[in-house]
């Protein structure tokens, strides 16, 4: 731990603590938004997200495929070739979601609608392997 998943559903309730009888804290409104777990209990899981915020989740709202997103609101080129000099082979938008597909260093190849390119880890949320709350 820590590690990698996604939220499997379009809503998913986010709680004070690992149980029902905890509050709803806000809820995600995101299928497919990466997520870290930072810890567990045998049917919870406390999760970080992109903005930082960490809560309690149900095991079952999460899925084990692990997906990347764009952050910032700026768009990213996806390169043919994980080298910096590399022809463009797409365009990421700007708050988006893509599959993981593999690392090579610090690059990050990823798949969405059918395009694959890849990008420095460092442009992507969910790239990396380290805490990403404390």
């Amino acid at each position: 731990m820590p590690r990698w998943v996604s939220l499997k559903f379009d809503e998913v309730n986010a709680r004070s603590g690992p149980g029902d009888d905890y509050d709803v804290v806000w809820v995600y409104r995101s299928r497919r938004l990466p997520v870290q777990i930072v810890e567990e209990t045998r049917d919870w899981r406390k999760i970080c997200d992109p903005a930082g915020g960490a809560a309690w989740v149900r095991r079952g709202a999460l899925d084990g495929r692990r997906t990347l997103y764009r952050a910032a609101a700026t768009d990213l080129p996806l390169l043919a070739r994980p080298k910096p000099d590399a022809r463009v082979a797409a365009q990421l938008r700007a708050k988006s979601i893509v599959d993981f597909d593999k690392a090579d260093g610090d690059w990050r190849r990823v798949k969405i609608d059918g395009v694959s390119g890849w990008a420095p880890a460092s442009q992507l949320w969910g790239a990396v392997e380290t805490p990403q709350c404390k």
